[in-house]
């Protein structure tokens, strides 16, 4: 097989052309799979580019062409590309990525500049858990109602703990999430909620006054739930998500235009 001709996208592509002046890490595959995912998700790589021969690959990051090879399969296998003999490997649109990749999500979250992701997840985690909400309210027993409450009252006592209380908020949504039944939902949630905390920008600056807001606004939740409200319930988390993260969101460039 004939490699295809290498495209404009390699020369446009910081993070490709910055590659080969590295040293390459000891796990060769996930740095240069992390490049290209980044390379796509930036927009340094676009919908219909097609990405430079293996051989090019090889020689910018330094690595050999079996590893050039497992790497696209990848990046392949999250959506981003598709590989097919002949023609070469062509970057996908974004309606086709596999958002929910442990690799792809990071990347967008990483250079999410006008924190448009960060506002979609919020959204979409909102709704989600607005009925997870609903329907641990139709499922409480008094089990459940001890465990909640236990869970709650953690993140009372931990007010004036920044760490410790950001811990047993996230605990208090997760018992929550278990209590709904919906292990789908919950599946997505956590892989979100999981990701978007390891972003500054996502978790702010720590307010003691931040917090006592959202301990309010867990206090209705829960109340919601004990009583076995789903409407309420719901309405009360997607109330708290939506409103936690305005109070949060820091001011970005799409802000400043």
């Amino acid at each position: 097989m004939t490699d295809p001709a290498p495209t404009e996208a390699l020369s446009r592509a910081s993070v490709l052309a910055g590659a080969s002046n590295r040293t390459p890490p000891a796990r060769l595959g996930v740095a240069v799979v992390a490049d290209l995912v980044s390379a796509i998700v930036t927009g340094e790589l676009k919908p219909g580019d097609v990405l430079p021969p293996e051989g090019v690959l090889s020689q910018t990051f330094g690595v050999s062409r079996t590893v050039i090879r497992e790497s696209v399969k990848r990046v392949d296998e999250k959506g981003l590309v598709t590989v097919a003999q002949g023609r070469g490997t062509t970057v996908n649109p974004p309606s086709a990525w596999n958002v929910l990749d442990p690799v792809v999500l990071s990347a967008l979250v990483d250079h999410d500049d006008t924190l448009g992701v960060l506002d979609e997840l919020s959204i979409v985690r909102g709704s989600l858990e607005a009925s997870m909400a609903e329907a641990a309210a139709q499922r409480q027993t008094p089990e459940r109602t001890e465990e909640l409450v236990a869970a709650f009252e953690q993140t009372e006592l931990n007010i004036d703990d920044f760490e410790r209380h950001n811990e047993a908020d996230a605990h208090f949504h997760y018992v929550i999430m278990e209590q709904s039944g919906n292990r789908l939902a919950a599946n997505i949630t956590r892989i979100l909620f999981a990701r978007a905390r390891e972003s500054a920008r996502f978790t702010g600056v720590p307010a003691h006054e931040a917090m006592r807001l959202t301990l309010e606004e867990h206090r209705a939740v829960l109340d919601a739930i004990v009583a076995g409200d789903g409407e309420r319930a719901a309405r009360a988390m997607g109330d708290h998500i939506r409103l936690a993260w305005l109070r949060r969101r820091p001011p970005s460039a799409r802000d400043d235009d």
